[in-house]
């Protein structure tokens, strides 16, 4: 490596590490033994052998990849399905596949967005929603976390003769609270905005049908343009973009992150058919998980812990420090507990905190360990 990029590396790990903010990526064993409520399986299903089987079986009969992209060759009878299932789901004419929920909002406001396309924010979006505007060039304004005051008045300062969009997670991934829907589509609907919601983590959890936070309950003309994923309560991998006919075609010909990339594997988009069939006919892990949200949030109260005000799988507990995050983290997992230690600048400094989510694959041995380990964390502190 020539001296000057070895020494621009160097640099940036040494100042990343000095501030405690250097990351390693933990490789897990199937046959790891630490209870995992750290990630976003909030159904249970991604270890569902029907989902297994579902994939394995479309890899037999159309082989492990899908060869091309959608435009060129690689868009099968399976994706088409799938398609078509989550465009039912959300209430929607139409669905398009991406591989992931990152490409998916790169793709949608790269296509839909220019330098003359004013894009306005909530401040906790998720950074992929951040990106897409940047990649797009298009100027962004963030609004108050869940403020519609404050989107108003950007709004009303804005010009008015071009398109505008407002865009908003549907929950909020490292707080798990959830957007003002209706709220939101009122305030576009006034200032002749478009409103995108990307509702990776309402998806299968809220709504309904597990159709979500937006879903069928604010249909196309509230919300246009729908944002879901469906590596996390649907258990699999990849993404999608619900809306009606004239935006899915607009995607299919301008989203660069769909048009140049390989289509989604057969045996993806298979297990992602069997989930939604799961989550049709069982929705006793919806009531499940429901139970264990109320008793985590009921118990963990009597602990006098940090939390958050969620109603979500997603229960952050609020530490502040990073320092003090990650040592109740590793205090965790010496107890065969898995959590996210979540600091800057995923989150804002000072606001580090332990991210637990639920599922409903959690008994209640597992949320007593849980529990009793937050226990044993808070003891130490105050010993």
């Amino acid at each position: 490596m020539t001296a000057p990029w070895s020494q621009r590396l160097a640099e940036r790990a040494a100042s990343h590490r000095a501030r405690g903010l250097w990351r390693t990526r933990p490789t897990l064993s199937p046959a790891e033994a630490l209870r995992d409520f750290a990630g976003n399986d909030y159904l249970g299903l991604a270890a569902d052998p029907r989902l297994a089987e579902a994939q394995a079986e479309a890899a037999r009969r159309c082989g492990a990849g899908a060869r091309a992209s959608h435009l060129v060759c690689g868009h099968l009878e399976v994706h088409e399905a799938l398609e078509r299932r989550l465009a039912a789901l959300t209430g929607r004419p139409r669905a398009l596949l991406f591989s992931t929920g990152y490409m998916a909002n790169l793709g949608t406001l790269q296509a839909l967005c220019d330098r003359y396309t004013p894009v306005f924010q909530d401040r906790l979006n998720h950074a992929s929603l951040l990106d897409g505007a940047r990649l797009a060039g298009a100027p962004s304004r963030r609004f108050h976390h869940r403020d519609l005051a404050d989107l108003e008045r950007l709004l009303a300062r804005a010009p008015h003769d071009a398109p505008r969009l407002v865009v908003s997670d549907g929950v909020f991934s490292m707080d798990g609270d959830v957007a003002d829907i209706a709220g939101l589509a009122r305030t576009c609907r006034a200032h002749a905005a478009w409103l995108m919601i990307d509702d990776a983590h309402g998806l299968g959890v809220l709504g309904e049908h597990g159709d979500g936070c937006a879903g069928r309950a604010h249909g196309v003309d509230e919300v246009p343009v729908l944002v879901g994923t469906l590596g996390k309560a649907l258990g699999s991998a990849g993404a999608f973009v619900a809306g009606d006919e004239a935006l899915i075609e607009h995607l299919i010909q301008f989203a660069r992150p769909y048009v140049y990339t390989t289509a989604q594997p057969p045996g993806v988009a298979a297990a992602t058919l069997a989930a939604l069939d799961l989550l049709a006919a069982e929705p006793e892990r919806r009531a499940r998980l429901q139970a264990r949200i109320t008793r985590f949030r009921r118990e963990a109260a009597t602990l006098e812990l940090p939390l958050a005000d969620s109603a979500t799988p997603i229960q952050p507990i609020l530490l502040g420090d990073g320092a003090r995050t990650l040592r109740w983290a590793a205090r965790l997992r010496d107890a065969g507990l898995r959590v996210g230690a979540i600091r800057e600048p995923t989150v804002p400094r000072g606001e580090a905190r332990l991210r637990i989510t639920l599922s409903a694959g959690h008994d209640d041995d597992a949320l007593d360990a849980l529990l009793e380990g937050l226990a044993a964390c808070r003891r130490e502190e105050h010993a």
